[in-house]
């Protein structure tokens, strides 16, 4: 797979001994588990960089809230309460963002790839002129020297994601401006506690300093918000089909093993545009990404799309008539043949042994 290099150019406002912020989102009394992801990896960045870890909390009723980031390494969490910041609006949100930046000037920031994280992202980064890395898949720090000016510079960040349909992984660097700012899908990053007792500062923000009267022009009356009713990111196990399934009605098959098996039923995009499953389903670059413990792939060829989504499962099988299926190249365990052979014989086999 090619790499490409991609380099933002903006406006030059560098302040490197600032500090890392990852914008939290808060529903329901919880923090998603997407910022959570992103506190986890933060915390790993912000010691490579020797900064501190900041969160940012905007909403109603966040008492109690940092004791949900601090386990995470939080050294700083910006809290803004205030019952006409719930639910999410775009105005009044970005404007505390861009306001308290422009205060604090961090070096970088990040956010989930939301609904949330996709409007807001755009919004702060075009009027901090500071450019945005969309969806990445990894983020690291590491030094760039511009091969024109030769110009070095230390402790970038590395924003790295798929590009041109998956053909490419690009680095993304942004050396002349700050914050460096990217938004990641949740379940890309691992999320793990760094320290149950650990303990930061807690600063309590007006939201009157920071936003405009007139922001709050727009108010939500009502909302309703329907949860979906698949739960394949938090799953043990998967069961997940493609195209070479060949039919809606083959793939009952993949609904039969997975019930066995006490799992979910995941599904490849090619899968889901021939209309074998729904896209609630679908792993990958363009839909979820999973880390089960034990991933079966059947009929999945493994272009790079789908392998983005998955290819951090503890272990993978695969089930593919094409022994040179590049989905074999990752997998633990190969089964090669048809699957409306060997997927009946795997039920057969596993209500017999579970009984």
């Amino acid at each position: 797979m090619a790499c490409l290099l991609v380099y933002l150019f903006t406006k030059k406002n560098m302040n490197d001994k600032n500090n890392l912020v990852v914008y939290c989102e808060f529903d329901d009394g919880r923090v998603a588990d997407v910022s959570l992801e992103l506190l986890t990896k933060g915390r790993t960045l912000a010691t490579r960089l020797g900064v501190k870890l900041e969160a940012l909390i905007i909403g109603d009723k966040l008492d109690g809230v940092e004791e949900q980031v601090f386990p995470y390494g939080v050294d700083v969490v910006y809290k803004v309460e205030d019952e006409r910041l719930y639910p999410y609006t775009s105005l009044p949100h970005s404007s505390i963002v861009i306001n308290l930046f422009k205060e604090i000037e961090p070096q970088i920031c990040l956010m989930g790839a939301t609904v949330i994280g996709r409007d807001l992202g755009p919004r702060v980064s075009s009027c901090l002129t500071s450019g945005l890395t969309a969806d990445c898949t990894a983020l690291e720090i590491g030094d760039h020297t511009d091969p024109l000016t030769k110009t070095e510079y230390k402790d970038l960040l590395y924003q790295i994601r798929p590009a041109f349909g998956g053909n490419i992984v690009a680095t993304i660097v942004n050396p002349e401006h700050r914050p460096q700012m990217a938004t990641v899908r949740e379940g890309v990053m691992k999320k793990e506690i760094f320290d149950p007792n650990y303990k930061g500062e807690v600063i309590n923000l007006d939201a009157d300093k920071y936003v405009d009267p007139a922001s709050f022009i727009v108010k939500i009356i009502d909302r309703e918000v329907e949860k979906s009713k698949i739960n394949i990111k938090n799953s043990p196990i998967i069961v997940a089909g493609g195209y070479g399934v060949g039919s809606k009605e083959n793939f009952d098959l993949i609904f039969q093993l997975a019930d066995v098996l006490g799992g979910e039923v995941g599904a490849s995009r090619a899968a889901v545009d021939a209309g074998f499953c729904e896209h609630e389903r679908q792993i990958g670059q363009t839909g979820v990404t999973v880390r089960p413990k034990l991933y079966i792939a059947c009929g999945i060829s493994g272009q790079i799309q789908h392998v983005a989504g998955m290819n951090e499962s503890s272990i993978i099988i695969s089930i593919n008539n094409d022994p040179n299926a590049p989905i074999n190249a990752i997998a633990d365990y190969v089964i090669t043949g048809n699957l409306e052979e060997i997927i009946p014989k795997l039920i057969k086999y596993y209500k017999k042994n579970s009984k």
